[in-house]
């Protein structure tokens, strides 16, 4: 007998839409996706001030690039380092919580049992169907089953400092390099414009892409995104001639 239009037959009374995703880690891909994108906007926004405060004091091409080039590295290493000890309390935090969950378990697994089917009667299932869940998942895996309901937590996803501090390092220095690169290629007399411009529209693109992942007004993000790069750049290049000025 076939399924249900919506169903898979192995899946019985479940009713799958064809596209949209199932998967426990897409909420975890889409948090690191969204983090991609903020350090790529950090690595824009950050750099396109250094060099832009720079390119306001000297015409030195040769003092830009290494200005612009010491600012990636550093915010680079920054944002790996910030990530990496950020997430490494987080999974810390994460593996204490389920030793003290199995502890548990294992010296009152009654009591615990009882607290899954009163966390499940919570969520709004009555008693009866709220213990016969309690005890199957109970049954198959009573860590996975505390753990979801109790901390938030997938035992066998846990997060990896490692992976974050990698993620935030790359995206960090893609996005820096564009300002980087656009300033110190672009013949001086275009460089400060061809710099705002190739600014403008990574920010665009960031903005848009990390409204989109959260679901919220674009044109907004797209604005407020332009905006701060727009005034980061232009108080730095206004800092930068000012100093340039009285040096000079």
């Amino acid at each position: 007998m076939s399924s249900p239009p919506g169903q898979t037959s192995d899946m019985p009374g479940i009713g799958w839409h064809e596209g949209e995703p199932h998967d426990d880690s897409v909420g975890a891909r889409l948090n690191w996706l969204r983090a991609g994108v903020l350090g790529a906007n950090d690595g824009i926004v950050s750099v396109a001030g250094i060099v832009m405060g720079v390119a306001g004091a000297t015409a030195s091409s040769h003092a830009i690039l290494i200005a612009g080039t010491a600012g990636l590295v550093a915010g680079a290493l920054s944002m790996a380092a910030g990530e990496y000890v950020s997430v490494s309390t987080q999974r810390d935090t994460e593996e204490a919580l389920l030793h003290k969950e199995r502890r548990e378990l294992h010296e009152e697994p009654e009591a615990e049992l009882a607290e899954l089917a009163g966390l499940y009667r919570q969520k709004g299932l009555s008693e009866e169907l709220a213990w016969r869940v309690a005890e199957e998942l109970t049954e198959h895996d009573a860590l996975a089953a505390h753990a979801e309901v109790e901390l938030g937590i997938d035992p066998d996803d846990l997060t990896n400092p490692w992976h974050a501090a990698w993620a935030s390092m790359i995206s960090f220095t893609v996005g820096a390099l564009l300002p980087l690169l656009t300033i110190t290629l672009v013949l001086p007399a275009a460089r400060i414009w061809a710099t705002v411009g190739a600014v403008v529209v990574a920010l665009a693109v960031t903005g848009v892409v990390s409204a989109a992942l959260g679901q919220a007004d674009r044109r907004r993000a797209l604005l407020r995104n332009i905006a701060g790069g727009v005034l980061a750049m232009a108080v730095t290049y206004g800092i930068g001639v000012l100093f340039g000025t009285a040096v000079g």
